[in-house]
């Protein structure tokens, strides 16, 4: 049997039967003197190793950089000019601290990674996820022990010392990955928080018609695609049910910027109970990306999320956003209570005239026909759906009695009538127009358009 290390203790796994198969899981951990912790690290084949690692020490970080950018793309595709210099400082920072805490005899502590606070927030700002951070730290550590192989083969007596010194080279890691992921995931939560400040005061600057100021505002507005002369298109999404136990609007937040994906992310927020998305968009017509848009829906609908969606015409410029804004809340509006999507293309002149609550336009109503709408509503507004079935049929009797479902000869007697108390001509398109007009204004707003 091999002898043993002074002052290091050998666990093995495996049953007896197969320990010849798993001589390659023998782990050496450090059981120094209790007298002096750190004693069992002072030899002079461990200095070796040290001092021939400080030696070559930046051939071995430009080893690590390259390794790491070919194994993890999110270095390489990064267009940040300074990450390869940061991490190769870094890396050279964790090296320097195995190297100080193997000369002085001790485990890692927290202390020795101060630096790496800082480099992890500057790796969330980089857009380096989690994972590929920590297999950064990985591929230096397996960088770190391959030197160290080339070193310890220089005599057996080195090549003993290298088994304590791997196990040294573990420990500091474990602690600086453990410090690495703290500090990433803090400052990613900072990073969070301030980047959604940003978009609810970049949105509200764009509904108020302000430009956007320089600084982070624009640098956020320019990642989301969203530029000054850019065609743009505004969403105002509200739940019409209440949404279910442990859901959340923010929830729904996240599926529509996952959903929109990077290309057309723009800037969606949560803004007075209610989603409120601007858009950068390549087309003339918003129709062209309702699809797009009914398919972000349905999704999620099958996660709880029963929204009414409304989308504005598309605009040229961010300062015309206050204008999309209005129009979104208005093709919002056509659907009423129920779920669905809707953009302003989708609906008549006529009902946008109507839902736009202009009080004048109701007082220019005629005393007659306001009389006839607001009695015929009191009772089962027979007379109403008559005209608009009427006029939907294209002033045709016979076929307005067929989705009536009435005989001819009555709808005949309920246009008369309607003249009657109207004092209109229904055989004028002018006489028609007006009342019309007046049933849709001084009537709930009513669904024409399938969402």
């Amino acid at each position: 049997m091999r002898p043993r290390h002074p002052g290091w203790r050998q666990i093995t796994w495996g049953s007896k039967r197969d320990r010849r198969h798993t001589r390659a899981l023998i782990l050496l951990t450090p059981q120094p003197p209790a007298k002096h912790r750190g004693s069992a690290m002072s030899t002079e084949p461990i200095k070796r190793i040290v001092a021939g690692i400080r030696e070559d020490l930046p051939h071995t970080v430009e080893l690590f950089l390259k390794h790491n950018w070919d194994q993890v793309p999110a270095y390489a595709v990064s267009p940040d000019p300074e990450l390869r210099k940061e991490v190769g400082d870094h890396a050279e920072a964790v090296f320097l601290a195995v190297l100080t805490t193997l000369e002085e005899g001790r485990a890692a502590v927290r202390e020795d990674f101060q630096f790496t606070v800082d480099q992890a927030t500057r790796r969330v700002r980089q857009g380096v996820a989690l994972a590929d951070f920590l297999q950064a730290f990985r591929i230096g550590q397996v960088a770190l022990w391959e030197r160290i192989v080339e070193i310890a083969a220089a005599d057996p007596e080195t090549s003993r010392a290298a088994l304590p010194v791997a196990s040294h080279v573990m420990q500091v890691i474990e602690v600086g990955s453990t410090v690495a992921a703290e500090a990433y995931l803090a400052a990613h939560q900072v990073e969070l928080a301030e980047g959604d400040r940003i978009r609810r005061d970049l949105v509200e600057d764009l509904l108020a018609g302000r430009a956007v100021r320089p600084g982070p505002m624009l640098e956020v507005a320019r990642r989301c695609g969203l530029e000054p002369d850019d065609r743009v298109i505004v969403l105002i999404a509200v739940p019409v049910r209440p949404l279910r136990p442990g859901r959340s609007l923010r929830e729904a937040l996240r599926h529509v910027r996952t959903e929109l994906g990077p290309a057309r992310e723009g800037v969606t927020v949560i803004r007075q109970e209610q989603l409120v998305g601007i858009l950068p968009v390549a087309t003339g017509d918003v129709r062209t990306i309702v699809p797009d848009l009914r398919r972000i829906y349905r999704q999620l609908a099958r996660e709880g999320f029963e929204l009414a969606v409304g989308a504005s015409t598309v605009h040229a410029g961010l300062a015309a956003v206050p204008a999309a804004y209005a129009e979104a809340g208005i093709a919002r509006d056509v659907l009423g209570a129920e779920p669905g999507v809707m953009a302003l293309p989708m609906i008549s002149t006529i009902d946008y005239l109507v839902l736009r609550e202009d009080p004048t336009a109701r007082r220019l109503v005629r005393p007659a026909l306001r009389q006839f709408v607001e009695e015929d509503l009191s009772r089962d507004r027979v007379m109403i759906d008559t005209m608009l079935a009427y006029v939907a049929c294209d002033l045709n009797a016979k076929l307005a009695a067929e989705q009536l479902h009435v005989h001819v000869n009555t709808a005949y007697h309920r246009l008369e009538r309607i003249a009657e108390r109207t004092g209109c001509d229904l055989r004028r398109f002018a006489d028609v127009e007006e009342l019309i007009f007046a049933i849709r204004l001084l009537t709930e707003p009513r669904r024409t358009v399938r969402a």
